[in-house]
């Protein structure tokens, strides 16, 4: 009885300290999880060197499939991809997403400009140091204006481009982009609101653990926004030279890259197709995936 009552107090030792640990670091807990699903769906974790700088990414899918290359945005990483990853893999293809230098698991030089060239640059080297001579290409928001780059820079790369409520037009946002660095609950509740129509109620020990992240992260955000906002590397004039064929997706109640830029986009790119959700908000590959993965698949087919 002693050796029972011993292992039930362990076992209920060790319960609050995961719970202590869960109170005090919520955010790492939920990576770690879904970490740990994605790795039982079978994605593989894996470093590379990229221009000298590691870069650490996700890649899914049959070994022997073609090439899907996915770009995320500001503040994001690869898990992004999760919800829409598994509707190229189900139909042959091997994704590949990288967390850009500066994201995710991936390092953050503080030499780097972290501006959309830059970022392009690494895309490119990716792919130079896996070998991929020519994916189907897909960026969203930041991730989007870079991958516009990269098919502009370099057509022979890109066999198919998708383009996610994305920014690359030289417009001034007309919200506050220092929102992407939330230094309180207020500011976060305001970030959430432009990312999506409902917003989702947060704990107050999650905010505080999501405002602790982004107060680490808020020097890379800042290069990054500051770079955009200089407009060097706007993709205006650059868009009706595209070749290939273009799927541009995007959500109608979209506050950070409103509707009017991917109508704008659709304009600019000769072959390019529109395709319209509705309800989702500038999140919309996380949450909108049943809406939009059946689209994608169909495209990267033709």
């Amino acid at each position: 009885m002693k050796f029972i009552f011993r292992v039930f107090l362990l076992i209920v030792l060790l319960l609050m300290c995961a719970g202590l640990f869960f109170y005090l670091h919520p955010v790492a807990c939920f990576r770690a999880i879904q970490s740990c699903k994605l790795r039982l769906a079978g994605t593989e974790f894996q470093t590379i060197q990229v221009n000298g700088i590691r870069v650490n990414y996700e890649v899914t899918g049959p070994a022997d499939g073609a090439p899907v290359l996915l770009i995320h945005g500001l503040g994001g990483n690869a898990e992004d991809w999760r919800n829409l990853a598994p509707y190229f893999t189900k139909a042959g293809y091997r994704v590949y997403m990288p967390d850009l230098p500066g994201y995710g698991r991936s390092e953050q030089p503080a030499n780097f400009s972290y501006s959309i060239a830059d970022e392009s640059a690494i895309v490119v080297g990716f792919m130079d140091a896996l070998n991929l001579k020519q994916v189907e290409l897909g960026g969203w928001s930041m991730g989007g204006w870079i991958v516009q780059t990269v098919a502009a820079s370099h057509p022979e790369r890109v066999k198919r481009l998708i383009i996610f409520d994305s920014a690359g037009l030289k417009l001034k946002p007309d919200w506050d982009t220092r929102l992407f660095t939330p230094h309180n609950a207020a500011e976060l509740d305001q970030l959430d609101a432009l990312l999506m129509p409902k917003p989702p109620s947060i704990p107050a020990f999650i905010v505080r653990d999501i405002l602790s992240s982004s107060d680490k992260n808020a020097w890379v955000i800042q290069r990054a926004i500051a770079s955009m906002l200089t407009a060097n590397d706007v993709t205006d004039s650059k868009l009706p030279n595209l070749k290939m064929p273009v799927l541009i997706v995007w959500d109608d109640l979209d506050k950070i890259t409103p509707i009017s830029e991917g109508q704008k986009m659709h304009a600019l790119i000769p072959n390019s197709e529109l395709f319209l959700i509705t309800g989702c908000g500038h999140m919309a590959p996380v949450n909108c995936s049943t809406k939009i993965g059946p689209r994608l698949v169909e495209f990267a087919a033709k």
